[in-house]
């Protein structure tokens, strides 16, 4: 059992939202660490500090197409009175050995392409003839079709500073500076510097897989027709999406039937590929809440930190919620109601930080923003439990969306918040100040 789970309580008393979080939190723990490719490793959690090997650039190069020059060879320069400097080949990108600049002379040079020995500054091609000795130029012709460019003299109609256009040696970042600190999730950002650096592989925690199963004779998939009491399967659909956004790689079980044997076998095949398994349905005290029954035996319940425990908490909605592990594994284990709004706060308020903490950050909750509570009329709310309400929230000011009711998803899909209401609070007028939950 989790470490929270011999908390003495009789089967009717009820956890408060903060004790049921505080039990998940304290029995996950951050998956061990592997060493992956760069690309593999997007979406996961770096586990050491990224040193700079190399400074970027690791040399002086240019920032613009034109002409590499010394300044005193520029210096006056003008449309009336051109400097006129001998072009002693070119210097592109990639190149090894670029060639000398010396006393009036210039090089042709590239964008990204090394400063060559000599040069002091660089002037862009436009402000130059680009060799052809009939004014200002908008840009290059290519060296394939005027291999000629590279040679003869070119005119340079404007003045350069030192330096100008040349992006120096670790103005980026300088070798031995740290390049990223341990707990930062590798996006493309990250990933383009640690290429940049020559960072082939990264030690990193792995995205969770999270297994999401939904439960319910009822449920058909979308795209199936209905029969007579049927309903389509939405909540696979959703937690698997909201297991992605919290960057856990999720796989959804399509709705297995109320048969406790069914459940059970499924769930054991599911095992071998995840992290964290996610149920929704069958956790309440109906003759067809066949979720307890199936968990109750798979795996080894004797073996220490087996078993799952099925709670009533202090919240609304999501009263009922399981939490456990199971398997030779131990995999954790969430079993959340069925009701969609019920299955998806339950997501946000326990599910989404058991994936974070897996992924081994160590802030896992999303953040909490105070705003003005926009409403017509006052907001009811059942005393002694903590309601977590759907909101649209702008600027400072939330407004409720929908009723309260555990089924109404349309009012979900327009939310992009949770109001919460406190447990001693019975009532909230408008105008009031409330805690949020934004959901971006």
């Amino acid at each position: 059992m989790s470490s929270a789970a011999t908390r003495p309580a009789g089967p009717d008393d009820l956890w408060s939202v903060d004790e049921h979080l505080e039990d998940i939190l304290s029995t996950v723990r951050p998956l061990e660490p592997i060493e992956l490719q760069l690309l593999d490793a997007q979406g996961c959690v770096l586990v050491d500090d990224v040193t700079v090997p190399v400074s970027l650039p690791p040399f002086d190069n240019s920032s613009m197409d034109g002409y590499a020059v010394r300044v005193a060879d520029v210096a006056g320069a003008g449309e009336e009175f051109p400097a006129v400097l001998e072009v002693v080949g070119d210097v592109a990108a990639g190149a090894a050995d670029p060639v000398r600049v010396g006393p009036g002379q210039a090089a042709r040079i590239m964008t990204g392409a090394p400063l060559p020995p000599g040069a002091e500054a660089v002037v862009p091609v436009e402000w130059t003839d680009g060799g052809l000795g009939e004014g200002p130029v908008t840009g290059m012709r290519a060296r394939s079709l005027a291999p000629e460019s590279a040679e003869g003299h070119v005119q340079v109609y404007r003045p350069a500073e030192a330096r100008a256009h040349v992006r120096a040696k670790g103005s980026d970042v300088r070798a031995g500076e740290r390049a990223l600190e341990a707990g930062t999730v590798l996006g493309p950002q990250q990933i383009a510097l640690l290429a940049a650096i020559g960072r082939g592989t990264v030690r990193v925690r792995p995205r969770p897989r999270v297994v999401v199963l939904s439960t319910g004779s009822e449920l058909v998939q979308p795209g199936e027709e209905l029969a007579r009491g049927q309903i389509y399967d939405s909540n696979s659909f959703a937690l698997t999406a909201a297991a992605r956004d919290a960057g856990a790689i999720a796989y959804r079980v399509g709705a297995v039937a109320d048969d406790a044997e069914t459940l059970r076998s499924t769930i054991e095949d599911q095992l071998i590929r995840a992290d964290l398994l996610v149920t929704t349905g069958g956790v309440s005290v109906g003759a067809y809440d066949v979720v307890k029954e199936a968990l109750s035996y798979v795996g080894d319940e004797d073996e220490a930190g087996g078993g799952v425990e099925f709670r009533k908490l202090a919240m609304q909605p999501g009263k009922p919620q399981g939490f456990g592990s199971i398997g030779p594994d131990h995999t954790p284990v969430l079993a959340l109601p069925g009701n969609p709004v019920s299955s998806y706060v339950s997501f946000e308020l326990f599910v989404r930080p058991a994936v974070r903490a897996l992924m081994g950050l160590t802030d896992v909750h999303r953040p909490r923003v105070r705003a003005v509570l926009k409403a017509d009329a006052a907001l009811r709310s059942p005393k002694g439990r903590r309601q977590f309400l759907r909101g649209a929230y702008a600027g400072d000011e939330v407004t409720p969306v929908g009723g309260a009711g555990s089924h109404l998803i349309a009012a979900l899909a327009q939310s992009d918040a949770l109001i919460v209401v406190p447990e001693e609070v019975e009532s909230l007028e408008p105008g009031t100040e409330v805690e949020v939950v934004p959901l971006g």
